[in-house]
C-alpha cells in the first residue's frame, strides 16, 4: 500500500537476508517486488514440518534451470536450511532471499555460513516519507507505525493481538522461557525503562525472578528484533560519563501498548519516551535504508547532563535532543551546549513540539514533524 524506502538490488547474483520484526511489511514487499519468485513460507506448518525433517528436500521446490529468486520466509524456523542454501548457491548459482523476524536461532546455528554470499537488509516500521499525507503525528505517538496499526480501524486491539502473538508463537513455541507468566510481567515492567538505563536487579525484584533471568529476557527481546540497546558515546571523552546502555522497544505503538497507565502515572513521562521512540524509529530506518553507516549512541555525564542521541559516522557527528515541550528555555539547551564544548565539530539539533523553526547560537530547533521530514537531508543525503 505504501512505496517503501527499502532497496534490495534484484538484478545481481548476490543472495540477501531481510530481517525485521513481524508486521513490518517484509512479506508484502517481497510479493510486490518479486512476483515471479518461488515463495516458501516456513510459517506454513506442512512445509515447515517437511523441511525440518529433511532440509535437503529444498531442492525439490526449485525447477531445473530456474534463474529467479527463491524466497524462504521466516528462515529462522528451520536454521538447518542454511547449509542447504549454502550448497545450492555454490553448486547451482541460485539466488535466495531469506527473511527472518528472529536472529536467535540463526545466531546459534550457523548464519555465518553465508558470510560474503548474502547481503543483509533490515525492514523497519513505516517512515513519514513512506506515509506522506497519511502521516498523523498524534496517532503515530499513540499507536506507532506498524503498517497494520496505521491502517487498522482498531489499532489498540491490533497491538494487543500483536504482543500476544509474539508471546505465543515466538516465546512459547520456541521454548525460549520456562515461565511465560514471568516473561509477560517482565514485558510490562521493561516498558518503564523505555528511553532509560536498565537496572536488572530492580526489574528482577519487580518480576520475582533472578537477575540472570532478566538479562536473558532482554537478550530474547533483542534477538526477536523487538527491542534494542543504545550504547553510550565515550569517544575522546573529557568528562566522567555514564556507560550503561539505554533501552527502547522497536516501535512506539508496541511500547505504549505494554506500558500500563493509572492515576499515579505521569503523562509527561510516557509521552516524552514516546516522542524519543518515534524519532529513533525514523533515525534507524533512514540510516539503514540509505546505507549511511552511522552508529547511534546517547551521551550522559555522571552529573546527569544528557543528549538523547548522538549519531556518529563517515558523514559527520550529530547531536539530537528530544523535548516534549512546545517552548524551549535555555535550561533545555544545557546538554547540547556541554556536548559542543567537548566536540566542537558536532552539529546540534533540538527537536520539540513547537510550531516554528528557530536558531539558538549553533543549535537548530525543529518541530518534531518537520525534523522527521528533513532527517535524510540533515544526515547528509543528497
Amino acid at each position: 500500500m505504501y512505496n517503501r524506502m527499502l532497496k534490495i538490488p534484484l538484478n545481481t547474483p548476490s543472495s540477501a537476508f531481510l530481517f525485521g520484526p513481524r508486521g513490518t511489511g517484509k512479506t508484502h514487499w517481497i510479493k510486490t517486488h518479486l512476483p515471479g519468485g518461488i515463495y516458501l513460507d516456513l510459517l506454513e506448518f506442512k512445509l515447515y514440518k517437511e523441511l525440518l525433517a529433511d532440509p535437503g528436500r529444498l531442492v525439490n521446490f526449485i525447477p531445473n534451470g530456474f534463474k529467479g529468486w527463491v524466497i524462504l520466509d521466516e528462515v529462522q524456523k528451520v536454521p538447518e536450511l542454511l547449509n542447504e542454501v549454502h550448497r545450492l548457491i555454490e553448486s547451482q548459482g541460485h539466488r535466495f532471499l531469506l527473511t527472518g523476524s528472529s536472529a536467535r536461532s540463526l545466531k546459534r546455528k550457523g548464519v555465518n555460513l553465508l558470510a560474503g554470499r548474502a547481503l543483509r537488509y533490515h525492514m523497519h516500521p513505516l517512515t513519514i516519507q513512506e506515509l506522506g499525507k497519511d502521516f498523523n503525528l498524534k496517532k503515530a505517538l499513540e499507536f506507532g507505525l506498524l503498517p497494520a496499526a496505521v491502517n487498522s480501524q482498531d489499532a489498540k486491539r491490533y497491538l494487543e493481538t500483536y504482543v500476544q502473538t509474539y508471546l505465543k508463537e515466538e516465546v512459547l513455541q520456541e521454548g525460549l522461557v520456562r515461565n511465560l507468566t514471568a516473561f509477560s510481567r517482565f514485558l510490562e515492567v521493561a516498558s518503564f525503562s523505555q528511553g532509560g538505563l536498565v537496572n536488572h536487579s530492580e526489574i528482577a525484584r519487580e518480576v520475582g525472578v533472578s537477575r540472570q533471568n532478566i538479562a536473558d529476557y532482554f537478550t530474547i527481546l533483542e534477538d526477536l528484533l523487538l527491542a534494542c540497546h543504545i550504547p553510550a558515546f565515550t569517544k575522546r571523552a573529557k568528562r566522567r560519563l555514564v556507560t550503561h546502555p539505554k533501552f527502547y522497544f522497536f516501535d512506539v505503538g508496541v511500547y505504549r501498548n505494554l506500558r500500563p497507565m493509572g492515576p499515579l502515572d505521569s503523562a509527561e513521562e510516557v509521552e516524552g519516551a514516546a516522542l524519543e521512540s518515534l524519532f529513533l524509529q525514523q533515525l534507524k530506518a533512514i540510516n539503514d535504508y540509505q546505507d549511511l553507516g552511522y552508529t547511534i549512541y546517547f551521551w550522559r555525564t555522571t552529573n546527569q547532563v544528557e543528549v538523547d542521541f548522538i549519531v556518529y559516522g563517515p558523514k559527520g557527528l550529530h547531536a539530537f535532543e528530544i523535548k516534549r515541550a512546545s517552548i524551549i528555555t535555555n535550561k533545555s539547551l544545557r546538554g547540547l551546549k556541554q556536548f559542543k564544548e567537548d566536540y566542537p565539530e558536532a552539529k546540534l539539533h533540538l527537536i520539540y513540539t513547537g510550531t516554528h523553526r528557530e536558531y539558538r547560537e549553533d543549535i537548530n530547533l525543529l518541530p518534531i514533524e518537520q525534523a522527521l521530514i528533513e532527517l535524510p537531508e540533515i544526515l547528509g543525503i543528497g
